[in-house]
């Protein structure tokens, strides 16, 4: 991406001027290179148009700080309020994705603590989905349908089948390789971007060894349910995600979950 379609992204994210967009961007990187690892920062800035290298050269080595200090400097340095700082940061990280990648991102998520996954989940819904990158010979379910597939299966009303679908991708994500998950991301609807993007930055893109027990505790932890609901949640979404992402692209996945996961796959 070049240095106005990074802007333009920002722009448009925002609903705001250029100027104030250009101020945004350096001001969220800035801000941003202060609160990561110099080796993050490195690689972010690698990725990133020649203009807006120097926002990402930090006078110093990381500092720990919260998304509330977050904003205020970024709400300083741009001249706005704490909204304002919210809605500029919101779309400059929505731009970063698109610039440095999935993987990059979710390293740079890795450092940051967990108060700052509700920005960045919003960031991620908003930014559009390519139709190209999708498998265009697979069946697409909208996200809506999915939803409806899990609770149906499960049993559970909608609002639990999508705290189910959230969790049970985020920790699958952490479990297989982030290329995997990088080819579920681009078959599945824009909303399940977060908890694909949390699971890749839990593991860092190297899949994690979990057992089939420890997936369903983690589960069970995210979902906020028994161990038992756990398991008939993990079948009822893997059950889901065949449809949605065909029969050759689920076999890739399940191809990374050894035999113990069988429990987890109906029809088996």
């Amino acid at each position: 991406m070049d240095y106005q379609g990074f802007i333009a992204m920002v722009r448009e994210g925002a609903h705001i001027s250029d100027d104030e967009a250009e101020r945004a961007a350096c001001a969220t990187l800035q801000t941003l290179a202060h609160r990561i690892s110099l080796g993050e920062v490195q690689d972010i800035a690698e990725r990133l148009p020649q203009e807006l290298r120097p926002c990402l050269e930090p006078d110093g080595g990381p500092e720990r700080f919260h998304l509330d200090e977050f904003l205020r400097r970024v709400g300083d340095r741009v001249g706005v309020d704490a909204a304002g700082a919210e809605r500029d940061a919101r779309a400059v990280f929505t731009a970063l994705w698109r610039a440095v990648g999935p993987n990059e991102f979710a390293d740079m998520r890795a450092e940051l603590p967990k108060d700052f996954d509700p920005l960045l989940d919003e960031a991620l819904r908003e930014e559009p989905a390519e139709p190209e990158a999708r498998p265009p010979s697979e069946p697409l379910l909208s996200y809506d349908e999915l939803v409806g597939r899990v609770a149906d299966g499960a049993g559970i009303e909608r609002q639990r089948a999508q705290r189910a679908l959230d969790a049970v991708l985020e920790v699958l994500a952490s479990r297989i390789t982030g290329g995997q998950a990088d080819d579920l991301e681009a078959a599945l609807p824009v909303e399940l971007r977060p908890a694909l993007e949390r699971g890749r930055a839990r593991s860092g893109g190297r899949a994690r060894g979990l057992s089939v027990d420890d997936f369903l505790a983690e589960v069970a932890r995210l979902a906020d349910v028994s161990r038992g609901e756990a398991a008939e949640h993990a079948r009822a979404v893997f059950a889901a995600l065949r449809g949605a992402v065909g029969e050759n692209e689920f076999a890739d996945t399940r191809a990374q979950l050894p035999g113990e996961y069988r429990i987890l796959f109906r029809h088996d």
